[in-house]
């Protein structure tokens, strides 16, 4: 009887472990499978052998990178020589593209080389669409987790599938929502929240004015907790500070709007049918860096998939889109325009304004449904791989 194909898997922060978990259990709900490679809890709960412990790659930040670069050097030799005495069927690295593809360069060199799958594409539609060539240069297969992606690869040679967003697999159900409550976020790392919190005071001052039963709760994680904590203490509002996934999901429920730092919260918020306002801001000489190098019209992810869906892949990296969509769908408030002043009238719309509350709802029911496929389309992606 031949063996079970073998896959090894890198994955190098959580949300990918968490991936490579929910393909291993697709993997195995479709045929038998052997796994090796580099995961953490999640992945491990599906039966993986971790090569070494996942955090060692979890290094955000150019500082905490050089600290460690011994350790990543010898964690980058280990993997690429375990793939090539194991010779797996397939290897599948997931996010985390700093060692991601360094491993897959090298193996890519090999004489006798496994199949190469990388997961999750770089943003290549937001900032230097250049990067999708080289990428081609080293890879077999592209899995992309938005349906706008395939097009900036695919054009460069390189196989490319859209295998779905796991944010679908968060939608819920409508809950009752109390329209005093606010809920805002102000980011997860310490610049965003320094930058954004007293912009977010003076919006929940205006608001006050307007609502004077209104009532702020502020989700965050346990990096930035004492930051907003005592950032929030002179607020003029009552303001409650929670942490973990379940107390926000719980919030997402119960609050009538949001304020929301640019980021991938858009997307939960949109699966919570919480209707939500965008506002970013950085310093100047960052901010004159990013609209250099940032192609892409909008920030908001929402607002990047319904204009995919009107207009096609192009429009994405299209600037001048805004000319022809001036009012997006998600009310987007970057840089300049990121002001106490601007922040509170769209606010108060959602609060007060049913009207408003349910075209965001709807259009935030649209995008997301743009990111459904089926769900074992990764899997049958990685086992096509297999010769």
């Amino acid at each position: 009887m031949p063996r079970a194909p073998l896959i090894f898997l890198i994955a190098g922060e959580a949300s990918g472990d968490q991936l490579g978990a929910d393909l291993m259990a697709s993997l195995k709900a479709i045929q038998k499978i052997r796994f090796a490679g580099i995961g953490g809890e999640a992945m491990k709960a599906q039966g993986l052998q971790s090569l070494f412990p996942m955090e060692e790659l979890s290094l955000m930040g150019f500082v905490n990178i050089l600290s460690n670069l011994p350790t990543l050097w010898h964690r980058l030799k280990s993997a690429v020589e375990t793939i090539r005495v194991l010779k797996p069927d397939v290897v599948v690295t997931i996010d985390a593209p700093e060692f991601s593809f360094r491993v897959m360069k090298r193996l890519h060199k090999l004489p006798q080389r496994p199949r190469l799958v990388h997961y999750v594409a770089p943003t290549v539609w937001a900032w230097r669409p250049g990067r999708a060539r080289g990428i081609a240069r080293f890879l077999d297969h592209l899995l992309c987790l938005y349906p706008f992606e395939p097009p900036y690869f695919e054009k460069e040679g390189l196989k490319t599938t859209f295998v779905g967003h796991p944010i679908v697999k968060e939608k819920v159900s409508k809950g009752v929502r109390d329209p005093n409550l606010l809920c805002v976020l102000p980011g997860s790392r310490r610049s965003e929240v320094e930058t954004l919190l007293p912009i977010f005071k003076e919006t929940a001052a205006i608001i006050k004015r307007i609502v004077p039963d209104i009532n702020v709760v502020i989700p965050t994680v346990s990096s930035v907790e004492p930051l907003i904590r005592q950032g929030v203490q002179a607020w003029p509002v009552t303001v409650q500070v929670i942490v973990g996934d379940e107390a926000r999901k719980e919030v997402f429920q119960k609050a009538s709007a949001a304020l929301a730092a640019s980021g991938t919260v858009a997307l939960q918020l949109s699966a919570s049918r919480l209707p939500f306002v965008i506002a970013y801001k950085v310093g100047k000489v960052t901010g004159w860096g990013a609209h250099l190098l940032i192609k892409s019209p909008w920030a908001c992810m929402i607002n990047i998939l319904l204009a995919f869906k009107k207009f096609g892949p192009n429009f994405v990296l299209n600037r001048q889109a805004k000319d022809l969509i001036p009012d997006p769908w998600i009310p987007e408030f970057i840089q300049k325009d990121c002001t106490p002043e601007k922040l509170a009238p769209a606010l108060l719309r959602l609060l007060k304004d049913e009207a408003a509350r349910v075209r965001e709802v709807e259009a935030m029911e649209e995008a997301v449904s743009l990111l459904e496929a089926p769900p074992d389309a990764a899997a049958r992606a990685v086992l096509n791989e297999i010769v």
